[in-house]
This record gives C-alpha cells, sequence and structure tokens, in this order.
C-alpha cells in the first residue's frame, strides 16, 4: 500500500505526461517501460498526500539521486552521536548535493561505514568490509518504509568502471550496483518536505536548503548545478524549487548507463504545491536536454489552469 492517496486530478495530468513522452520514447526506439514517474500534492489538512504514478516500484540504476539518501543518513548519524560534526563533513554534505561531488559523496559514505577503497583484502578481510558498507542499507530498512522494499545503496558513486575493492565488493553484493524505485524516493522526498518526525526540525531545514535551487542564481548554466535540463528548467518564474537530479552518460557498463532522473518539490507562483520524481533510460532520452524541462512544465502548465 502506498503512502499516498490516488486522485483523479493527478492521474489526469499523469495521462498526459505518458502521452506526451510515449511518441517521444517510440520515435528514438527507447522502450517505453523505462520512463517511470510519482506526481504528488499535499493532502488537506495535514493529511496523507494525493497522486499519480506510473511503474512507481521500478527497480533503476538511480545515479545521483542515491545522495539524497546519504544526506539524510549523515544527518541521522549526526542525531544519533554515531557520527562526529566537523568542517569537512559539513563541505562535503553541501558539495554532494549543490555540485553532485561523487568525491563528496564517496567520503560521506566512509565515514557512515568505516570502509575505504585502499588496498586490496583477503577473503576474510573482503568479507567484513562488505558487511560494513551495507550500513546505509540498514540505516533506511530500520525505517520500515514498505517503499524502500528492493533498493540497494552499498556502492560508491564512480564517473566510469571501478576497480579494487569497489569492482570487488560490486562482484560480490547480491543486489549489484545501488537501486532505487521512483516510489521510495518520492516517499524520502515527501518525509523530507513534511513535518515528518524522521528528521529533527534543524535538520530537517538544513537538508531542504541544501535541496533549494535558484532560477535566478549566477551557476543557473553549470551543468553540476542540475537545474538546466531537468525538471525545474522551464517552470514558472518565481517558482520554488527544490531538486536532486542524476545522469549518466557511457560509463562502461550497461547496468548503468544512459540513465536521466530527477526529483522536484516546487511552490508555484499561485501557490499550488507538488513533488514530481521521474526516472528515464535510455541514450536518446539521457541525452535529450529537452524531455524532462517539458515533463516539468507540462505538469506546472496544467497545475495552474
Amino acid at each position: 500500500m502506498s503512502f499516498f492517496t490516488d486522485n483523479a486530478e493527478l492521474q489526469r495530468i499523469g495521462a498526459l505526461l505518458e502521452d506526451h513522452a510515449r511518441p517521444i520514447y517510440a520515435a528514438r526506439g527507447v522502450p517505453f517501460q523505462q520512463f517511470a514517474y510519482v506526481l504528488l500534492q499535499p493532502g488537506r489538512d495535514g493529511g496523507a498526500p494525493v497522486g499519480a504514478s506510473l511503474r512507481a516500484d521500478w527497480r533503476a540504476y538511480p545515479c545521483s539521486l542515491v545522495k539524497v539518501f546519504h544526506l539524510v543518513a549523515a544527518q541521522l548519524r549526526l542525531e544519533d552521536g554515531r557520527l562526529s560534526a566537523h568542517d569537512e563533513l559539513d563541505r562535503a554534505m553541501r558539495d554532494m548535493i549543490l555540485w553532485s561531488s561523487n568525491s563528496a559523496t564517496n567520503y560521506i559514505i566512509d565515514l557512515l561505514t568505516g570502509t575505504t577503497g585502499d588496498t586490496l583484502l583477503d577473503e576474510v578481510e573482503m568479507a567484513a568490509w562488505c558487511e560494513r558498507r551495507e550500513e546505509i542499507n540498514r540505516i533506511f530498512a530500520s525505517l520500515g518504509w514498505p517503499e524502500l522494499a528492493g533498493i540497494n545503496l552499498n556502492q560508491k558513486l564512480m564517473d566510469d568502471l571501478r576497480y579494487g575493492r569497489e569492482k570487488i565488493a560490486l562482484d560480490l553484493s547480491p543486489a549489484g550496483h545501488n537501486c532505487l524505485t521512483p516510489i521510495a524516493m518520492a516517499r524520502l522526498m515527501y518525509e523530507i518536505f513534511s513535518e515528518s518526525a524522521l528528521l529533527q526540525p534543524a535538520r530537517r531545514a538544513l537538508v531542504r536548503d541544501h535541496l533549494a535551487r535558484d532560477a535566478n542564481a549566477p551557476d543557473r548554466g553549470r551543468g553540476a548545478y542540475q537545474l538546466l535540463g531537468y525538471l525545474g528548467d522551464r517552470l514558472p518564474p518565481s517558482t520554488q524549487i527544490w531538486s536532486k537530479a542524476g545522469r549518466t552518460r557511457w560509463l562502461g557498463d550497461d547496468r548503468a548507463s544512459f540513465r536521466r532522473h530527477d526529483a522536484l518539490r516546487a511552490i508555484l507562483p499561485d501557490g499550488q504545491d507538488f513533488q514530481l520524481t521521474v526516472f528515464t533510460q535510455g541514450e536518446a532520452i539521457a541525452e535529450d536536454d529537452g524531455f524532462l524541462p517539458a515533463i516539468g512544465a507540462l505538469v506546472a502548465t496544467q497545475l495552474a489552469r
């Protein structure tokens, strides 16, 4: 059972998203099964959110969307005292989200799991290393959210192929690469932007601040800022935007190459508040800087009617 309630109006908008995307996929020879979304709006009077979805449980390589999970995991461990605050951690948490830095992310993974990717280990030591690397999976499994079923967060973020311990760990991992589903990502974003008990207020505010995107920022044009080419790119002026996107091109591994995803929370100028998570796969879609912006703009237009 999902954490949101089906809503006829959002299902109507969702059908328009599908009608928009389907012929684009067909024209480019990409299977339409490689498109998924979750569209949400807040429920009335603080009730459960309402929404619509397509293939919400699609297990997909998540690119940099996992970095929101790493940010939340770090906040949870800072809260319970198992992680110590320091300036380099603060800098890494910021850069992991603001610039989608893999180096910052991998530093945080080292801190959370007590693992590094240095010299090779013998079989017994490698097994212990892999067990420690499961720590981030354990953090989220402890929440008991059914929407997190099937996710995997035990791999570092790489720009191409893996070597040494990271390659061996990937080969040994029953789950393989990192994996998320649209519904898992949508649930975490909902918890961040509601008055959830997941995080203390100050920590929730920090996470939100890191996710904020300014359409007028001098850095808007930088690819690492992940606004242009993503869901927030063509939203109306003065829209408030929070988002985390992810994209891979060729990585030398078909299990991870050519994905483009985004998880957006937006408040339109008229006050309409919505969340939209979109997963895509396929080279012709991942390389298209106009596909996700058109999806975001379509939702905004329909909600403003």
